[in-house]
Order: structure tokens, then C-alpha cells, then sequence
């Protein structure tokens, strides 16, 4: 009796190596999509944190933060702007407490060590500050002034704004004030102000319109003469 072999198969059918193509295909578009869509996730993320008002914000916001702090608090000025000329910001009501907005500010600060040969230890009180930033907006532009002081961004009582030795630096592009009465503020007390100055403005975006508003407060620490 002649006993069956059985033969083996060795192989794949066409219709096996069929499905495993087209499975194999589903694979790869699947795989191509999840990448191509993570992608541009990331490059929109990238873009959204990285966008011309971002890094303008940025700017504004360290550049007055940081101004504030070196400043003195008993000499610095809101300014509103008329024309080409700067006028104190004032209060405008018999109230003790008021807010006032303005269209700038000047803070003074120092940019120069204390006299180390002055074998007296003395300190001129009358030196209030030897330098100021004023912080403005010129069209959609803002800008702050640094120079010396004496004189300062103004006289005393108003005027011209001074342009003599005088570096201005573009902080940030297409910018309006948040507010109609003004892109900076401080608070004051018996016509005194607090040392709490602050700055609220929105950057737009020139291509897709959106709006940022960068809305802080410095506060001035430095108190001289006490």
C-alpha cells in the first residue's frame, strides 16, 4: 500500500502578495498623513510663538519693566504730546486720588558709578539722576529716547522735545494705545505721583490682523534724596 506524501507549499499566491501591497500601502499614506499633519501643528505653533508682536511684546515689556526698576521715584514725567512739544501730564479734577493717562513717560535713572574719590563718603543730593528714557509712540511706532540728564526729554514746564545727543531705539512696530486717553498711566495722590507707572497698548499683526495687548506696570523702587 503506497502511503500519501504530503508536498509542502513554499510561497505566497498573488492574491496574498495583493493584500500585503495594499496593506502595506494604507501603512505608508496613514504614516504620511500623521507626519505631514504633526508637522504643520508644529510649524503653526512655531510660528504663533514666534510671530513679529510676540517678540515685540517681549521687547516692550522687558525693556519698560527694566527701565522702571533703575528709575527714581521722585522725579520722573507723564508727558501728553501736542504736535512736536511735550506737556506735563496732569491731574484734572480736585479729587485726592486720580488717574492720569499720558501719551509718554520719562524715567530717570542713574548710568554712572557714585564718585569714589570722595574720601568724605558724600553724595550730592541735588543729583537726582544723570541719564532718562522716554518711552512714546510716534505714528504706530514705538520709541524710546535714551540721554543725558540734565536736561532731559523736555523742560521743565513743557516744550520741544530734545533731540540733542539723544539714541532712539524702535521697540516694537504697528502699535495704537489700548486706551483713548493714552498709552501709559500712573496713579496719583494729592497730585503725586505714586511710582507706579503703566504701559497698555495692542501690537497687530500687518498680515493676519490679529491684536496683542500688552497691558503691565513698573513699579520704582529707588528713592533719592530720602
Amino acid at each position: 500500500m503506497r502511503r500519501a506524501t504530503r508536498r509542502g507549499r513554499f510561497g505566497f499566491t498573488l492574491v496574498e502578495t495583493s493584500i500585503s501591497t495594499i496593506a502595506n500601502g494604507i501603512l505608508v499614506i496613514v504614516v504620511g498623513v500623521l507626519f505631514m499633519s504633526g508637522n504643520q501643528a508644529w510649524q503653526k505653533t512655531y510660528a504663533a510663538a514666534n510671530s513679529r508682536p510676540k517678540q515685540d511684546a517681549l521687547a516692550v515689556s522687558v525693556a519698560f519693566g527694566g527701565m522702571g526698576r533703575r528709575a527714581n521715584r521722585l522725579d520722573y514725567m507723564l508727558y501728553t504730546i501736542s504736535g512736536s512739544a511735550l506737556v506735563p501730564a496732569l491731574p484734572e479734577t480736585s479729587d485726592p486720588e486720580e488717574v492720569v493717562w499720558a501719551d509718554a513717560v520719562e524715567f530717570r535713572y542713574w548710568d554712572v558709578p557714585l564718585d569714589d574719590t570722595d574720601s568724605h563718603g558724600l553724595v550730592d543730593v541735588t543729583k537726582t539722576a544723570t541719564a532718562y528714557a522716554l518711552f512714546y509712540l510716534d505714528n504706530n511706532q514705538l520709541k524710546v529716547d535714551y540721554g543725558p540728564y540734565p536736561p532731559g526729554a523736555a523742560p521743565e514746564d513743557g516744550g520741544a522735545r530734545n533731540t540733542s545727543g539723544v539714541t532712539t531705539q524702535v521697540l516694537a512696530e504697528n502699535v495704537s494705545a489700548a486706551n483713548e486717553g493714552g498709552a501709559f498711566s500712573h496713579t496719583t495722590l494729592n497730585r503725586v505721583g505714586q511710582g507706579a507707572v503703566r504701559i497698555d497698548i495692542l501690537l497687530t499683526d500687518p498680515i493676519t490682523g490679529e491684536a496683542i495687548n500688552v497691558s503691565t506696570a513698573t513699579l520704582m523702587r529707588n528713592i533719592w534724596p530720602r
